[in-house]
């Protein structure tokens, strides 16, 4: 098993980063993350507004994955997510999906315990979710972003027992994680959720010379397509896009005929709706489409 520290912070995917671990395939990797504030928020009195922002929005690496070269696909098995005892969550005047109402800068420290968030006098069950992970683009890319390398996806379904794939662009993929979140709906509307610190345990498995052109999450029953774009209407089209040609490699269908069924099957979701792309996920059904019409 190879270990991690959460001193071991990114701040951005980029290849001009030295890997903090080297790590083979099938081997155990443990991330230790720090929170999406770098651990500033010690109490309720400590405010967004005398926060030191380049501290923020870190993720630990980056992991050096052996034999990973461009045009393979990375796969991520995300094996189990532990959180501490409380986390928090805060308004930031001037951003989230209310960025234009009189929103006030709050902070609220919330205890976790008998796997439960306490939230004023509501428990709500915990689902811990990876709110940043990724591989390093071409070309730098703030980890408080996201794209088609992954990035700041904030996709509630980053739980433990869920894989992950996503295209490499350099040798080594050079991978990050950070930013989880004890719990998260769609949207995370107030620009954050439940931060918390974290140990991430992970495998890593490789797809030799494909890759899929937009994130691929897989659950137990079914695909997300993870795209993005400026607007939530860009990102969606995006999604749909990829889904509609992967069900007409799968069966053979014209374009309008898997546009259809997308119709019938494909549900959209939206991700987040706060950073600096918005993101939305495609997700259909394994009953209908193999890995092998999706990654080509």
């Amino acid at each position: 098993m190879r270990t991690v520290p959460s001193d071991k912070l990114i701040f951005s995917f980029s290849p001009k980063h030295k890997p903090a671990a080297r790590v083979r395939i099938k081997e155990l990797v443990v991330l230790r993350t720090k929170d999406a504030f770098g651990g500033q928020i010690k109490s309720s009195k400590d405010s967004v507004e005398t926060l030191d922002w380049s501290k923020v929005d870190g993720a630990t690496g980056p992991v050096f994955i052996e034999n990973a070269e461009p045009g393979d696909t990375l796969v991520v098995d995300i094996v189990n997510i532990r959180t501490p005892s409380k986390g928090v969550i805060v308004t930031v005047p001037k951003h989230g999906i209310l960025a234009e109402e009189r929103v006030k800068p709050l902070t609220k420290l919330v205890k976790i315990r008998k796997g439960h968030v306490e939230f004023n006098k509501l428990k709500l069950k915990i689902s811990p979710m990876i709110g940043t992970i990724g591989v390093t683009p071409e070309k730098e890319i703030l980890c408080g972003s996201l794209g088609r390398h992954g990035g700041n996806m904030d996709v509630k379904e980053l739980t433990a027992g869920t894989r992950l794939y996503l295209p490499v662009f350099v040798e080594g993929a050079l991978f990050g994680a950070g930013d989880v979140h004890a719990v998260q709906a769609d949207g995370e509307l107030c620009v954050c959720a439940v931060e918390v610190a974290s140990e991430i345990s992970l495998k890593f498995s490789l797809i030799k010379r494909r890759h899929p052109e937009w994130p691929i999450l897989e659950t137990k029953d079914s695909y997300a397509f993870l795209a993005c774009d400026e607007t939530l209407d860009a990102a969606a089209r995006n999604a749909t896009l990829v889904v509609v040609e992967a069900l007409m490699r799968e069966h053979g269908w014209c374009f309008e005929e898997a546009y259809m069924f997308g119709s019938l099957q494909v549900d959209l979701r939206i991700n987040q709706v706060v950073d600096p792309k918005k993101g939305v996920r495609a997700m259909i059904s394994k009953s209908h489409l193999k890995l092998a019409s999706i990654i080509v």
